[in-house]
């Protein structure tokens, strides 16, 4: 991507849209282009953190790992979407992995010369801010997920959010979610095991609550989903 395109892009991001034509010149001049192959990392767990990266397309996967190489999920990101929002104020090292999961293009912009620009930007601090505080009621609100609800309730909001940021909507009203998480991934989530997603999903299908196409994507509705958890 050229400058143009560079600007045009972050332009379109809530993060950087009241920005003027001369602001955004200045976060293009400090922003750099590059494709990334699947299966490639952007980084890894307790590297230095030194950039943030915007998601031009494709799709990467956040996660954590502990001692024993067990793996959580913390967020699925695509197009459009930013990481890591701890990136712009915590020093040290990277909280997570980040897996691209398809050939993806980001915009890489180094925390040094971002923050010159925010301390320039008073206005675009206090975008960042409301971005990062609505990160904070997510990931919130997952926590409280799985100190309230059980590990039922969890796989039934966990596939109204996945419904909500990632499904296609059909013409029936239903959601079809395509066949990209596997059961693992369900798991990793929410942090419980694959047997146990699976057998959830199977009594769920066979409740019609939820149903799956020939290509294996799952069809929803997150309202008769929702009225399940009352």
């Amino acid at each position: 991507m050229n400058k143009y395109q560079i600007e045009q892009f972050l332009s379109s991001y809530s993060l950087f849209r009241d920005l003027d034509q001369m602001e955004i010149s200045k976060i293009a001049d400090i922003s750099i282009s590059r494709e990334w192959q699947k299966n490639s990392h952007v980084f890894l767990q307790g590297d230095p953190i030194e950039n943030v990266y915007f998601i031009h397309k494709g799709k990467v996967k956040i996660y954590r790992s502990d001692v024993n190489g067990r793996e959580q999920i913390v967020n699925i990101l695509k197009g459009g979407e930013m990481f890591p929002h701890v990136g712009f104020f915590r020093k040290g090292g990277y909280p997570a992995y980040a897996e691209v999961l398809e050939p993806s293009a980001l915009i890489t912009i180094p925390i040094s010369h971002f923050e010159r620009v925010l301390i320039e930007n008073p206005q675009l601090s206090i975008k960042v801010f409301k971005v990062l505080g609505e990160k904070i009621v997510d990931l919130q609100e997952r926590l409280e997920e799985q100190i309230l609800n059980n590990t039922y309730e969890q796989i039934i909001k966990l596939l109204i959010r996945l419904a909500s940021k990632h499904g296609s909507q059909q013409e029936d009203g239903k959601v079809c979610l395509k066949a990209e998480f596997t059961n693992k991934d369900l798991a990793n989530m929410i942090g419980t095991t694959r047997e146990t997603v699976s057998r959830t999903l199977t009594k769920m299908k066979k409740e019609n609550l939820i149903e799956t196409d020939d290509k294996g994507s799952l069809i929803l509705d997150p309202q008769v989903l929702l009225e399940e958890l009352l």
